[in-house]
């Protein structure tokens, strides 16, 4: 054994679980809780005070940062609390956070901080995979890697997030990729030692869900396969891992037992593999391989908490991930043995995030007018935000899960598309209708995805599609409704449908292109929604913001009067052109609004004198905010 492990079978009492977590993770755990008959308290910051986990915990204790061990572990105190459920991300894999609440008496959720500690290290937990059998890439001194070694992985060996990781492709780069490392490296945790490894090109991330308890038992879930990554983000995951080889899938799942064996690992745990292809049944080139496999395998590390896209593990095996921990804290024996564990069909998981996919995957935050999810909440839908809300660039950009399932893999596919295609979210920038595009690709239909293809990857995929004839033809009836005298139509949801009298409207986007829309006589699907004198529309998880073509050269002139200029989107005012007493004309520019990383034009409505100037440049304003002012004629 690598280190002592006490077993620690006396069961305890469990009434109390402080999540000390936010989004759709606080509000899963939040929901188990519930299930279990347990309070549930959330702690918040002054940003998250009207979020959803908020609301639907039993109580609530707000922090200043989700990130203060001291603060969180005295919140979980002041509560009432016997246990703290720590979600994924911030401090769910921090031993010395582990280490404080216990020695408060109470609880964690998850596994001992010694393992927290041991696992957490690149470094330590390689040593402790090779003395478990679990297969392992060669490694290297940093100023001694053989000539024909390359290409080579230089990694920090503490922390991830793909900081302080660096391919090296020939010798001569080699010191300063090192050198870069390590600052990186120390600067991100405070550790500048390094791990140097061979790379393996083309490679996929396959990884095994563990469990373990209290009196010793360990037990697989099957795997999961997560190669579709930006910068080592996962986009989209799915289990089980298609097209692997048997040999090789019974290897992973016996490695990873082995490993947690090997620490007396206790709670939820994920073991990550790199999954690669040798030609012609030899391993890839300078990592060692015995000939008789296509397929090959090597430890990447160990991840001691539960994992973003356990959704997809639940789904295939039918078991509550998060109600196994509750039951594992409390002290009890897992639920199932091995041998009771099955996997059936299949389940794909994408994940949606405030960013731009069509201007290099920038964060969005700002006012979401709505998000509307296709699905249920905790089966097909996980999500931070529902209806009105406000995304903060403060915290991880992820807004939701959507999760599709089948009786295979083409059943799941058409399931999770289902769900994006009933799925809006609209006020932001998100990678819904990017993230349907992918997943319905040729290239992720066959299982060619790995894990530096989107990065690598410059096709049609980047570019920003075409409004389509159904956003089209819905914003066109909306907008053009002549029995709706109000300025600011209806503000509800609505699928519009039916037939008319065929006309002709003139509908813009919002970067002014014009289109002709025959309208009548037949039945728009996408799904639409007016306030004041624009449409979102949404197909296939593309948004798409559009206005009469009068309204646009008006610049969304707001009801209030015609004398008022005000933001026809929420976004940032980047241009002020004139300040109050100056004459302006019809037409004339006044100003420009950026949103959605777009510049939208403020222009005069008339001829008139600026009054009022109601922002400076810099300014964050709401959609419908007055900028300026017109006195007409004065």
């Amino acid at each position: 054994m690598t280190e002592p492990h006490p077993q620690q079978p006396r069961p305890r009492q469990i009434s109390t679980v402080l999540v000390a977590n936010r989004g759709e993770i606080a509000r899963r755990v939040i929901r188990a809780c519930s299930h279990a008959g347990l309070r549930s308290v959330a702690i918040h910051t002054d940003l998250d005070e009207s979020s959803l986990h908020v609301a639907e915990a039993d109580d609530a204790v707000r922090v200043g940062s989700y990130l203060d061990v001291e603060e969180v572990v005295a919140a979980t105190v002041s509560a009432g609390a016997d246990a703290v459920h720590p979600g994924y991300g911030f401090l769910s894999e921090n031993a010395a956070f582990a280490r404080a609440v216990e020695a408060a008496g109470l609880v964690f959720v998850g596994p001992s901080p010694d393992v927290i500690e041991l696992m957490g290290r690149k470094d330590r937990a390689r040593e402790v995979a090779e003395g478990a059998g679990v297969p392992v890439t060669p490694r290297y001194e940093t100023d001694d890697v053989p000539a024909d070694a390359y290409p080579v992985l230089v990694k920090a060996a503490a922390g991830g997030g793909g900081k302080g990781m660096h391919v090296v492709r020939r010798p001569e780069d080699l010191a300063d990729a090192v050198a870069t490392a390590r600052r990186e490296a120390a600067s991100s945790f405070g550790d500048d030692t390094l791990l140097v490894e061979a790379y393996v090109e083309g490679g996929r991330h396959v990884e095994v869900q563990v469990f373990g308890d209290r009196h010793g038992a360990v037990v697989h879930l099957f795997e999961r396969d997560c190669s579709a990554q930006r910068r080592h983000q996962k986009v989209v995951e799915e289990a089980p891992a298609p097209n692997l080889d048997p040999q090789l899938r019974a290897l992973l799942h016996a490695s990873s037992v082995a490993l947690c064996e090997e620490v007396g690992y206790v709670g939820a745990g994920t073991v990550e593999f790199l999954v690669a292809e040798g030609p012609d049944g030899s391993s890839p080139a300078g990592v060692p391989g015995d000939g008789r496999r296509d397929q090959y395998a090597y430890f990447l590390e160990m991840n001691t908490r539960l994992q973003v896209e356990h959704p997809v593990t639940e789904q295939v095996t039918g078991l509550d991930l998060v109600q196994w921990q509750l039951d594992v804290a409390a002290g009890l024996p897992l639920p199932s043995t091995q041998d009771e564990i099955t996997c059936t069909g299949h389940a794909v998981e994408v994940r949606v995030y405030a960013e731009d996919p069509y201007t290099g995957f920038l964060p969005q935050a700002g006012h979401v007018l709505d998000a509307r999810w296709g699905g249920v909440q905790g089966q097909q839908v996980h999500a931070a935000i529902e209806g009105e809300a406000v995304v903060s660039s403060s915290y991880d950009p992820m807004l939701a899960k959507l999760v599709g399932t089948g009786s295979d893999r083409d059943e799941a596919i058409a399931s999770v598309l289902a769900t994006i295609d009933d799925s809006a979210v609209e006020g932001i920038a998100t990678n819904l209708g990017w993230v349907r595009r992918l997943v319905d690709s040729d290239a992720f239909r066959a299982g060619e995805v790995h894990t530096g293809w989107l990065d690598a990857y410059e096709g049609p995929l980047l570019e920003r599609p075409t409004v389509a004839d159904e956003a089209l033809q819905a914003a066109a009836v909306l907008l053009d409704d002549p029995g709706d005298a109000s300025p600011f139509g209806r503000s509800d949801g609505w699928r519009p449908a039916g037939a008319s009298a065929p006309r002709a409207v003139r509908v813009t986007e919002v970067d002014g292109t014009t289109h002709v829309v025959d309208v009548g006589g037949g039945t728009a699907l996408a799904d639409a929604t007016r306030r004041g004198r624009r449409a979102w529309a949404t197909w296939q998880g593309q948004t798409w913001v559009l206005e009469t073509a009068d309204a646009m050269r008006r610049s969304s002139v707001a009801a209030a009067g015609d004398a008022d200029v005000v933001a026809p989107m929420p976004g940032s005012v980047v241009a002020l052109d004139v300040a109050v007493g100056d004459a302006v004309t019809a037409g004339q520019r006044l100003g420009a609004v950026e949103a959605m990383k777009m510049e939208l034009a403020l222009v005069a409505p008339h001829d008139g004198t600026v009054t009022h100037v109601g922002a400076a440049v810099g300014d964050q304003v709401a959609m419908g905010h007055v900028v300026v002012h017109v006195d007409e004629g004065a």
